[in-house]
């Protein structure tokens, strides 16, 4: 959560979706596990991409208080960021919702204790107060001395492969989701654990 290192927050944000996938295999949900990890893949090769697109474009940095205010000169860039960003924290109908929703509400169908939830629940937003400090240091924030033009959104050898990212990281969720569970699987919460999963 203190990182300022680009690289190293989407590094350890890793840590933390493979602390999901083992928390899954732990609840004997290998199979979830493994879908976890291909909708991760996804998203984080995406994020992985656009940082390396930003700190190409800032002058070779990767801290991001130099960063600040870098909505205005990558526009495509910070969208799709945003949108592998969104992913991670598991917004609904990206792909990575799809998994994490699943795994969430199947711990929570089953009764491992009130301690076990906790931490679980803790743990998600944790991942969305780090992915949210990168967002708002990066594009939101006030200029900190970075990059003034991007030269790097007009180069498709760097663009394309984001954006065709951008597009798997919407679609995959539910065309792995139907591979891979071909029958639907019904999930009974209670309403407050259904909303905590979301919230």
């Amino acid at each position: 959560i203190f990182e300022y290192d680009l690289k190293k927050i989407i590094a350890l944000s890793t840590l933390s979706q493979l602390g999901m996938m083992m928390f899954s295999i732990s609840l004997g949900l290998y199979e979830l596990a493994f879908f976890h990890l291909l909708t991760h893949a996804l998203f984080k090769a995406l994020l992985f991409l656009c940082a390396g697109i930003l700190i190409h474009g800032a002058g070779n940095t990767q801290d991001i208080r130099s960063f600040g205010g870098l909505s205005l000169n990558f526009p495509l860039v910070t969208v799709c960021m945003n949108l592998a960003n969104l992913s991670l924290c598991g917004v609904p109908f990206l792909a990575g919702f799809y998994s994490k929703d699943l795994i969430v509400e199947l711990a929570c169908q089953y009764s491992w204790g009130i301690f076990v939830l906790l931490m679980m629940f803790i743990c998600l937003s944790l991942t969305v107060l780090y992915s949210v400090r990168l967002t708002y240091l990066s594009f939101v924030g006030p200029y900190g001395g970075g990059a003034s033009i991007s030269v790097c959104e007009s180069d498709y050898s760097l663009v394309g492969p984001v954006v065709i990212l951008s597009f798997t990281s919407l679609v995959s969720g539910p065309i792995l989701s139907w591979l891979n569970f071909p029958a639907p699987v019904l999930i009974f919460l209670p309403v407050f654990l259904k909303w905590g999963a979301l919230f």
